[in-house]
C-alpha cells in the first residue's frame, strides 16, 4: 500500500516541476558561510519546520542543506521522519508501514525496522487512518527526495508528546536500529511559538532552544510549559533530542530561527521556526 500526498498543492507544489523549483530556490537561499564550518559527519538528528513552504521553507532548507552535508560525510541507511499528530488521533504514536507518495515519486518505507519498533515498544499504532491526513511528516519527505535521492523512511507520528513517550520512542528507535545494524538520522519536524507578536515568540522560543544546546531535554519542556510557548512537535523535538544524546551526541546546534513575518512582513501574529542540529 502507498500512502497518496494530504498537502501537495498546499503546504507544498503539487507538481514536480514547481516543487524541485521551489526546493532548489530555498536551498539556494541557505547562508553557506557559517554551516561550512560545522563538521557534519557528527550529526545525528536533526530538527525542521513543518508549516507551508512559502512560510517556512527559508528555514528547512538549514537542515536540509546540513543533512545533505553528513549524507556526504558518513553511511546513512535509513531516514526517520517524527511529527506530532495534529489530528489528535491514537494514543501513543503511530509508525506507518505504507511507502509515501509525493510529486517528486515514492518514497519507500523501511518496514523491517518500523515492524522491528512495534516489536520494541508495543504502544505504537500501525492504523494508517490515523495520519491520512497529516502533514507533519509529509512536507519534510519533498526535500530529501530532492537532495538525497532514494533513501528509506521511518515515518512517525507522535499523538503523545509527553516526556516520557518521547523518551519511550527514543529508545525503540534505537533498539530496534542497533537490531537491525541501521544507520539512522532522525529529523524532528516541529514549528515554535504560534500566533503572537515576533518578539513575543522569540522571547519565549529561545531559552529553550538554549536548553536544547545544552541536550537539557527536561529543561527544554519546562521552560516550553511555564512559558505557555506553543510549539506543536515539542515531544518530535525531544525524541529526537533523546536519540541523539544516546547515539553520543554532546550539543544542539541551532543553524537558523525564523518566522512568517520574515516572508509576509507581518510581525504582529506570526509562527516561529527552527533549523537546529543535534551533533557529536
Amino acid at each position: 500500500m502507498t500512502r497518496k500526498p494530504a498537502v501537495a498543492g498546499a503546504f507544498y507544489p503539487g507538481t514536480r516541476t514547481e516543487l524541485e523549483k521551489t526546493i532548489d530556490f530555498l536551498l539556494s537561499s541557505v547562508d553557506k558561510s557559517r554551516l561550512e564550518k560545522l563538521d557534519f559527519s557528527k550529526a545525528l538528528a536533526f530538527v525542521a519546520p513543518h508549516a507551508g513552504y512559502v512560510y517556512s521553507g527559508y528555514v528547512a532548507a538549514y537542515t536540509y542543506y546540513a543533512l545533505s552535508e553528513t549524507a556526504k560525510k558518513r553511511k546513512i541507511d535509513t531516514i526517520a521522519i517524527i511529527g506530532p499528530n495534529h489530528m489528535g488521533l491514537g494514543d501513543f504514536a503511530n509508525v506507518s508501514l505504507e511507502d509515501w507518495e509525493t510529486p517528486l515519486g515514492i518514497a519507500k518505507n523501511d518496514v523491517e525496522l518500523a515492524n522491528e519498533l512495534c516489536k520494541e515498544e508495543p504502544r505504537f499504532s500501525t492504523d494508517s487512518s490515523e495520519i491520512k491526513e497529516e502533514h507533519s511528516v509529509e512536507v519534510q519527505v519533498p526535500f530529501v527526495q530532492r537532495l538525497l535521492g532514494q533513501y528509506r523512511f521511518l515515518f512517525i507520528c507522535m499523538s503523545d508528546q509527553s516526556e516520557e513517550a518521547s523518551k519511550a520512542v527514543a529508545e525503540a528507535l534505537l533498539k530496534a536500529s542497533e537490531e537491525l545494524g541501521r544507520e539512522v538520522i532522525v529529523v524532528a519536524s516541529s514549528d515554535f511559538d504560534h500566533y503572537e507578536p515576533a518578539s513575543v515568540a522569540e522571547s519565549k522560543d529561545m531559552p529553550a532552544i538554549k536548553a536544547l544546546e545544552k541536550l537539557d531535554i527536561h529543561s527544554f519542556n519546562r521552560l516550553l510549559a511555564e512559558a505557555d510557548d506553543t510549539a506543536c512537535g515539542y515531544g518530535a523535538i525531544s525524541a529526537a533530542a533523546f536519540f541523539a544524546k544516546a547515539k553520543g551526541a554532546s550539543k544542539g546546534v541551532l543553524l537558523k530561527y525564523g518566522n512568517s513575518g520574515n516572508m509576509t512582513n507581518d510581525y504582529s501574529s506570526v509562527v516561529a521556526y527552527a533549523s537546529i542540529a543535534f551533533m557529536k
